[in-house]
């Protein structure tokens, strides 16, 4: 089964909940493809000798892996942690996740900056571009076990909304929101 996406409702409910719309209005991968995200649904139970995790990670150069714990009783100030987590930034880099055990949401701003959110489960692996606006929040069951990916040394350094001028953002920017506008202008 593929990855679940929906455009969000705005309520400000739990952060934690499903926040679909009324009626849910599902987002397909194309769509995330559209703005840059990337998919892929592998075998988690056996990460370590995984084949196909091997050629992704060779192929995009990520040469840096650790596994993250996020729940209550593993993080220190989980609650602050969490709320951490949601405030809407950008990154220099990519964010490369992937699902190992439990669930969560990330949520992507699409081209018209209405949020996506993102359930990802057991065996999910997405790649956000660098300099997508997003944030991440765990789902009711308040655990997930990524592995994080990173090409060369880790580097985690979040840049809180607006980061218009940054690099990465203008980079974004050119290669996916300007770029679906030119493309809609062509037809």
């Amino acid at each position: 089964m593929a990855i679940e996406a929906w455009y969000m409702d705005d309520s400000g409910d739990d952060q934690r909940l499903p926040h679909h719309n009324n009626p849910n209005v599902f987002v397909p991968l194309s769509k995330l493809a559209e703005i840059g995200v990337m998919y892929w649904k592998l075998n988690p139970s056996d990460y370590d000798n995984d084949e196909e995790l091997k050629k992704i990670r060779e192929s995009r150069g990520y040469n840096y892996m650790d596994l993250l714990d996020l729940c209550p009783e593993k993080v220190e100030n989980y609650e602050e942690k969490l709320k951490n987590f949601y405030t809407e930034h950008i990154h220099g880099d990519e964010e490369i996740r992937y699902c190992l055990e439990g669930s969560g949401y990330f949520d992507v701003r699409d081209k018209d900056d209405r949020w996506i959110r993102i359930w990802i489960k057991e065996g999910d692996m997405i790649v956000l571009p660098a300099g997508i606006y997003h944030r991440f929040t765990l789902d009711t069951t308040n655990y997930v076990k990524l592995m994080r990916l990173f090409v060369g040394k880790p580097v985690w350094t979040a840049y809180n909304r607006p980061q218009e001028e940054h690099p990465a953002r203008k980079e974004y920017a050119k290669n996916f929101i300007e770029k679906a506008e030119v493309d809609l202008e062509a037809h």
